[in-house]
């Protein structure tokens, strides 16, 4: 169906089309001096030494788990409050996932207590999501991998500009993953970015983002080089330049959109912050961050509650999603036996609102309104 107030709204102009034409225009359309630009601007966004451009957040997060020296055998602390790529990647590396608790409904972020439990002889490195774009709290995590001689990697893929304590989420841990996926703050289609202050982690990501090869076919083509060698078991996770071009135009509307989305999000909070009957998780946070979604847990509900609501919201022609499925529970992930309660409750019971920069404040008055009618008809 169509809806009156979709979930996500793309912040495209004629921008990005003159960017991308731009580009074609060049003769030069793969990795080349767009990317090697976007890579300069974004680490400069964020305040960190090295980003490595690629084709999507995924095999960002797969490079993440390669330059941390995570192999087979290996044990890696991940959510399962989170989108399956997070704990998909350590496989891909041969480690094997270990799905720890968020901190409750009200803080839907790995929860540094149950880190604390399951380390073993076996773990090497700890997968923080920064849901929603909200900082979990890399304090406490930070110190439990320096005292167990852990690395940590940052799924920031909600959370472009976000801060903690006055850092972007993205350069608190050893390395970190980005997306620019359709729906995303900076969206590109498909595309992603590797971030690190370790030179040699980004040397070594560089190298495996293109099958190993000690050139490029830009360095080769623009005289730089005249021959390669393949020196690792290298990827092809090369982002092109038709999509840096594009991103690019998204990096500079970034900061604006932002600032529209927080608008956005004191508006909801000053219409649900005292509503019965729901959570609005982080509602005390006071930190500049990306507000990526709006995400609402239902209180002493269960699944099929929370599915009514989402269809009374979707009767009035307001899009809704579910952020997310608990990756344990999928069939591929059936070996993990592993009891989440707090995972579990906000996957049955959570519910997403639109959030966009132009989300007006009427529209932000009819969400909540039909919200608060659904909360009514399918209270208890």
């Amino acid at each position: 169906m169509g809806y009156k107030i979709p979930l996500f709204k793309l912040n495209f102009d004629g921008a990005e089309a003159r960017a991308a034409a731009d580009t074609i225009n060049s003769g030069w359309i793969s990795t080349g001096p767009k990317c090697a630009e976007l890579e300069t601007r974004f680490a400069d966004a964020l305040g960190a030494r090295y980003a490595v451009s690629v084709c999507n957040c995924t095999s960002a997060l797969h490079l993440c788990c390669l330059v941390c020296g995570v192999g087979p055998g290996d044990e890696v602390l991940v959510p399962s409050l989170t989108f399956a790529a997070s704990a998909n990647c350590i496989r891909y590396a041969g480690g094997n996932p270990v799905f720890c608790d968020i901190a409750g409904p009200g803080h839907i972020n790995i929860d540094p207590e149950d880190i604390r439990r399951k380390i073993t002889p076996k773990t090497k490195a700890i997968v923080v999501v920064h849901m929603a774009g909200f900082p979990a709290r890399m304090d406490e995590i930070m110190e439990i991998a320096r005292q167990n001689g852990l690395k940590v990697i940052e799924d920031a893929c909600h959370g472009p500009l976000s801060e903690y304590k006055g850092r972007k989420l993205g350069t608190i841990g050893d390395c970190s993953a980005f997306s620019f996926f359709s729906n995303k703050n900076m969206s590109t289609g498909e595309g992603g970015m590797f971030v690190t202050n370790d030179p040699k982690m980004a040397e070594e990501a560089r190298l495996l983002r293109s099958h190993g090869m000690t050139t490029m076919s830009y360095q080769r083509a623009s005289g730089h080089a005249t021959e390669y060698d393949i020196v690792s078991l290298g990827y092809n996770y090369r982002l092109d330049d038709i999509r840096a071009s594009i991103a690019l135009e998204q990096l500079k509307k970034l900061p604006g959109d932002l600032q529209e989305r927080s608008r956005v999000r004191n508006h909801y909070l000053s219409r649900l912050s005292d509503v019965p009957g729901i959570v609005i998780p982080f509602s005390d946070n006071d930190e500049f961050v990306s507000n990526y979604i709006f995400p609402v847990v239902l209180k002493d509900s269960d699944k099929s509650r929370r599915d009514k609501v989402r269809e009374f919201l979707h009767a009035e022609g307001i899009q809704t999603s579910v952020h997310y499925p608990s990756i344990h529970r999928f069939s591929i992930y059936s070996d993990c036996s592993v009891s989440l309660p707090n995972t579990e409750y906000v996957s049955d019971n959570e519910v997403t609102l639109p959030m966009y920069a132009s989300l007006t404040a009427g529209e932000v008055d009819f969400i909540c309104d039909t919200m608060i009618k659904a909360l009514e008809r399918y209270g208890h």
